[in-house]
């Protein structure tokens, strides 16, 4: 079972199996003074903070000026205005109405904002990640170098100018969510409050009306970029934010994408008579065995190699699992046979796990006495215990944390004169408390079911139906693999017409595509293209 919470907790950048031991004191015991010296040190609500500095950017030869802006911003559960305030004595002694205190980093273009430019918010997911994946290592004006698909050595680290970066085409604000980073909660039952699928759409959701109406923004064209469980937020918050906020959105971009958790590799035994999981992740697996040269005679280019495995999988292997006890030792043995030669695994496993491959099962024995990632199959390391029956750490993971955290703590308080006095919380300890189940639009309850935000996402896009999707997915994630995400975008309810408005790009990356250089570059054209593209009055048209 540990495996499947920490699946949970990896639709993110985040470290999956070091989880435990990176994780913040639980907020209900870190936020609570031990005594009543300590109540005077610790507010008992909290507030808006922000420090302004200003930058530069080399593009091209061109030197580009920036202003940054690092903080925090509070947003409640509804307004507290519609609150009366609690008299007399009573007002010392009643319980504040829960807040949190989300941290951020906005980059505008220039000395003065520009209302007409395109205003990006961006986000990691976890849930319970900060979002310092994507400021260092995509689209903020510096970025961490790292390993291609090894560890990358300890400190010091080398931060460059981000070449890369997103600012040229938008301002850009990067979110953490509730609880991580710098951020804080408060008040009664916080956890409930901002720590679920429904709660944490509606925290960002007042976050970013929040911050436009602070930086005269409203008239900007509007983007959301997650990555991850940041995708499953964006799919959930776009739908509020078109349906109780008024905001037409011009774009979501999804990067790693889950909408649906039900097609997650990660102990998919759990939920037996379910076999998609296994069918959408076998190419992502190949993709893997491919990279590994644990495929025989493998064809030099890996696009065809895929479509091929594609097709098997939609085909003669879903085929296959449907007869479940009742297909024939001859057809079983030519699946194990066929699986064999796409995945590199040995006809034993295969068998043993009765021609259902997990996520797990497949790290674990792809690669013999090495175990391989899971974030980014390219990756390899020592395995814990060769005895397990899967993969206890993501390889990947250990890899390149320590250099994103080394970098952005330096970095923040260094150059954007935040964070000093302050801890860090790269995840928030969110799993004791959050709640995956999801109210999706035209039910009047939340649904006793698997998570799944593609009705909110259909919705969405029929309401409004200029609004433009692009998925980004690495062939060697195994997090949230490329094909499921492409599955689910195929069948979302929505007309021919609005389909249209889906754009997919995929790269020879893993689940952070920006880890790997060239697909960085890649991902950046894609994206710059896609708000270009879109962002203006003529966007309606296309």
């Amino acid at each position: 079972m540990n495996r499947f919470l920490t699946g949970l907790c990896a639709i993110a950048c985040c470290l999956p199996s070091t989880w435990a031991l990176a994780a913040p004191p639980p907020a209900d015991k870190a936020d609570k003074p031990k005594d009543a010296a300590a109540d005077t040190e610790i507010p008992r609500h909290l507030k808006d903070e922000a420090s302004h500095t200003t930058g530069t950017l080399t593009i091209g030869g061109k030197v580009l000026g920036y202003a940054a802006e690092a903080g925090i911003l509070v947003v409640h559960v509804k307004d507290p205005m519609d609150s009366d305030p609690p008299s007399g004595e009573k007002a010392k002694d009643a319980p504040v109405e829960p807040e949190a205190g989300m941290s951020y980093v906005a980059y505008f273009l220039g000395k003065d904002q520009n209302p007409a430019r395109p205003i990006t918010f961006i986000y990691n997911g976890g849930p319970g990640s900060s979002t310092v994946w994507l400021h260092m290592g995509a689209f903020g004006p510096k970025r961490v170098v790292t390993s291609n698909d090894s560890h990358t050595p300890a400190a010091p680290y080398r931060i460059v100018e981000n070449t890369s970066s997103l600012l040229p085409e938008s301002d850009l604000v990067f979110i953490d969510a509730p609880g991580t980073a710098f951020g804080h909660l408060r008040g009664a039952d916080k956890e409930k409050a901002f720590w679920g699928v429904d709660a944490d759409a509606h925290a960002f959701a007042n976050f970013i009306v929040e911050f436009l109406s602070r930086h005269g923004r409203w008239n900007s064209p509007k983007y959301l970029f997650g990555e991850s469980y940041g995708t499953t937020r964006s799919a959930a918050l776009a739908y509020v934010l078109q349906s109780e906020k008024a905001i037409d959105l011009n774009g979501v971009i999804l990067l790693s994408q889950v909408l649906s958790f039900d097609n997650g590799p990660d102990d998919p035994n759990f939920n037996p008579s379910i076999d998609q999981p296994y069918v959408l992740s076998l190419p992502t697996m190949a993709a893997a065995a491919w990279y590994h040269k644990k495929v025989q005679n493998p064809p030099a280019t890996i696009e065809p190699f895929l479509a091929e495995v594609e097709q098997f999988a939609t085909g003669d292997y879903l085929t296959a699992l449907a007869a479940g006890n009742s297909l024939s030792a001859e057809r079983r043995a030519a699946i194990v046979q066929k699986l064999h030669a796409y995945t590199g695994l040995p006809a034993d496993i295969i068998e043993r796990a009765d021609l259902r491959i997990s996520g797990g099962v497949f790290e674990q024995h792809v690669l013999g006495a090495r175990t391989a990632g899971r974030l980014d199959t390219r990756f390899a390391g020592a395995t814990m215990d060769l005895l397990a029956k899967e993969a206890e750490y993501d390889p990947q993971s250990a890899a390149i944390s320590s250099a994103y955290v080394a970098a952005f703590s330096d970095y923040v308080r260094r150059d954007l004169k935040f964070g000093d006095g302050r801890t860090f919380k790269l995840f928030a300890d969110v799993f004791r408390y959050w709640d995956f189940l999801h109210q999706p639009p035209g039910v009047p309850i939340k649904l006793p079911t698997s998570t799944n935000v593609m009705p909110d996402l259909a919705y969405t896009m029929k309401a409004n139906p200029h609004m433009h999707v692009m998925m980004n997915g690495g062939y060697f994630d195994l997090a949230t693999p490329y094909f499921s995400a492409e599955y689910e975008l195929r069948h979302l309810q929505i007309p021919p017409d609005i389909a249209r408005n889906i754009e997919v790009k995929l790269y020879p990356s893993g689940h952070m595509v920006y880890a790997h250089e060239p697909s960085l570059i890649a991902l950046h054209d894609n994206v710059a293209d896609f708000i270009r593209r879109t962002h203006g009055s003529g966007a309606a048209g296309n």
